[in-house]
């Protein structure tokens, strides 16, 4: 008989990298094949939301876990670790099989990191770990007491879409992710700067929420409102728009997983520029596939945004690139398969 499998994890409704994972597994045969249900344990808004999510979402998982086998907890920084213990110490109370997914872009459970201990338990107990890049595979490895052979990494897939081509593509340069230091737009608008007299036709647009007013006042400061704008968070339709119509994907970031933001780039075949954290080194080969600067370095990125736009030949080796990613190593079918594999050999 087939093996079923819970999936633990934040709600369907819920911005960010692990509901958009799930909801590319959920979309795949595997999900099917392994009788997955997804237990909803956490939504953005206010507390009392929070707290009925947690609620229902433990009803849910109680009644259901005497008839499942595998138990997929999705995790990442401190707040969800601390929910999703609670979760993996019932998992083998009960005996059942534990997979722990880390989609964490920090080092808080690495060695010397802030919350090590509170990850302890998930790590030490589960049957199988899932990190995203080899980075955070050695980690965590690294960090605890756990064989080789107990991590295995797993790339999260590109959306499925249908990718922009050249006439869709207008002169902007996009980023798409939560306006924070860690994230470097501000980086981005400095380097962007440094540029716009240069390419007077071409503008930044910065989606996400986050400290839009402190990029406001930012640009406004660099005298280049006219040539940037705040999206704000984007989705569904308006989200596909404007990845659709822009002609280059930057994430300046200092710290990742494996960047979501990236691999939606992938899929509508944007070339991309970002920084070498996370799973990026993983997959990267400069010039090649990717343009990488130095987190920080906005002189560095500022130059390599003038190459791009310049360079019809580096342009149009980059795009193909990115289409390669999306079709093959990161296609959901590639990474579903992979997925489906550690469900059976568990």
């Amino acid at each position: 008989m087939r093996k079923k499998v819970l999936v633990v994890a934040t709600s369907r409704k819920t911005r960010g990298g692990i509901t958009s994972v799930i909801k590319a597994h959920e979309a795949s045969w595997q999900w099917k094949r392994f009788h997955c249900h997804w237990v909803q344990t956490h939504r953005d808004g206010p507390s009392w939301r929070k707290i009925w999510y947690f609620i229902s979402g433990m009803a849910d998982f109680i009644v259901r876990l005497p008839f499942y086998d595998i138990v997929h907890i999705h995790t990442a920084d401190y707040g969800t670790e601390k929910r999703k213990r609670i979760f993996a110490r019932l998992t083998k109370l009960c005996r059942k099989k534990l997979i722990v997914h880390l989609h964490s872009s920090g080092p808080e459970f690495s060695i010397g990191g802030e919350h090590k201990e509170l990850y302890r338990y998930s790590f030490t107990h589960a049957d199988k770990i899932i990190a995203l890049s080899k980075m955070w595979r050695d980690e965590i490895i690294k960090a605890y007491p756990i064989p080789d052979e107990k991590v295995e990494i797993l790339y999260n897939p590109c959306p499925t879409v249908r990718p922009s081509d050249s006439s869709e593509r207008e002169k902007y340069i996009l980023f798409a992710g939560t306006l924070t230091h860690r994230k470097g737009y501000d980086d981005l608008i400095k380097a962007f700067a440094c540029i716009a007299d240069r390419f007077p036709d071409w503008q930044l647009k910065l989606a996400g929420n986050g400290e839009i007013e402190n990029g406001k006042q930012l640009v406004s400061k660099l005298g280049i409102s006219n040539q940037v704008d705040f999206l704000g968070w984007i989705n569904g339709e308006e989200k596909d728009k404007v990845f659709r119509h822009a002609s280059i994907y930057c994430l300046p970031s200092y710290s990742e997983g494996f960047p979501m933001g990236v691999l939606d780039a992938w899929a509508y075949h944007l070339p991309v520029i970002t920084t070498p954290v996370g799973g990026i080194p993983d997959v990267a080969k400069i010039g090649e596939n990717l343009l990488l600067f130095t987190p920080g370095n906005v002189a560095q990125l500022s130059e390599i945004l003038d190459s791009l736009i310049s360079d019809k030949k580096l342009y149009e080796k980059l795009t193909e690139s990115s289409r390669d990613f999306a079709q093959n190593r990161f296609s959901v079918p590639m990474l579903t398969s992979q997925l489906s594999l550690i469900y059976t050999n568990l």
